[in-house]
């Protein structure tokens, strides 16, 4: 059997704590997990057990959730994230990244953290949760994916605007995140033989230059030239008729050239269940695709459906590597 998996607590005045119980609830029986955080934020009616090490978590994980307990400095207040807290969400993460690259935990999931407020209460350096990662596994470059049963998607590019994607679309930023999936898909997701659809940069992939030339001078060429004994990539496709159900069927894992292109059609296609993963880091990694809710925070009415697929999915590739 892996390790039980390591959820961090994100920041706990958001919706955080109450889908991390009711996750446990609807999993105990099947995805062993573990909370790193304050057993005081979880919703007063869950079950709770202390633990002192991932290893005690699946005899317990059937009767009460496990937590291993991270003292916070200042009372929780559903709806307000409080500075004062940040230091400790920040060694959550630590925590986490720790035992997973020890093989305590066989993957980490994260719930979501609210980044003004570690800005605000430690300094926080980082854009958000994936570069943080990065920096923590002293990796240069990783790759967000967002997947779902319907539809595993990749943005080169994410959270720039889109008068920047021309020039921060490189040659090497598509060759390393297309290399980046392939391996991925690979290694974490027990794919053979991984295929991967390629989108344009411009409307109809730039129709013969007529509506960008991108494709035609350099995107198509790096495409043409990569090796394809472990993966076959295939495009520069038009981006409108990538993702209706034939074409889907056709690949593994697209690669968007931005954001928008990548997270309309899996928000579209299955908003509750898409899950976010970290490409490229030396363990695995998932969240919930979605921000910490403050405005519904402690109201007991949050959905904890995209923080149960992550954990699924987490244990799913633990159990393919």
């Amino acid at each position: 059997m892996n390790a039980p998996i390591a959820l961090s607590c994100g920041d706990p005045a958001g919706i955080g704590p109450e889908i991390a119980a009711k996750a446990w609830s609807d999993l105990r029986d099947s995805c062993p997990f573990f909370y790193i955080g304050d057993a005081t934020h979880l919703p007063p009616e869950t079950p709770v057990e202390h633990i002192s090490h991932p290893s005690e978590a699946a005899d317990i994980s059937a009767t009460a959730l496990p937590v291993l307990q991270l003292e916070f400095p200042a009372t929780n207040v559903p709806g307000q994230p409080d500075p004062a807290n940040a230091l400790s969400v920040i060694a959550a993460i630590e925590r986490g990244v720790s035992l997973v690259q020890s093989g305590a935990a066989s993957a980490l999931c994260t719930a979501p953290i609210h980044k003004k407020a570690l800005i605000d209460g430690a300094g926080f350096a980082y854009p958000g949760h994936t570069e943080f990662l990065a920096a923590l596994a002293g990796r240069d470059r990783v790759v967000m994916m967002l997947a779902s049963d319907q539809l595993r998607v990749v943005p080169a590019t994410i959270h720039i605007a889109l008068s920047d994607v021309p020039s921060a679309l490189t040659p090497d930023l598509l060759r390393d995140t297309i290399a980046i999936t392939a391996e991925s898909l690979r290694h974490q997701f027990g794919i053979a033989h991984p295929r991967i659809a390629v989108a344009g940069l411009n409307p109809h992939a730039g129709e013969g230059g007529k509506m960008g030339r991108e494709e035609l001078d350099w995107i198509a060429p790096l495409i043409g030239d990569l090796p394809n004994e472990s993966y076959t990539a295939t495009g520069p496709h038009p981006a409108d008729t990538m993702f209706h159900a034939a074409a889907r069927a056709r690949y593994d894992a697209a690669i968007a050239m931005y954001h928008d292109q990548a997270l309309i059609p899996i928000k579209t296609l299955d908003f509750d269940r898409g899950v976010n993963v970290t490409l490229g880091l030396p363990f695995i990694r998932t969240s919930p695709d979605h921000g910490t809710a403050l405005d519904i925070a402690g109201k007991g009415i949050a959905t904890p459906t995209s923080l149960i697929e992550a954990l699924k999915l987490a244990q799913r590739m633990a159990q393919s590597t």
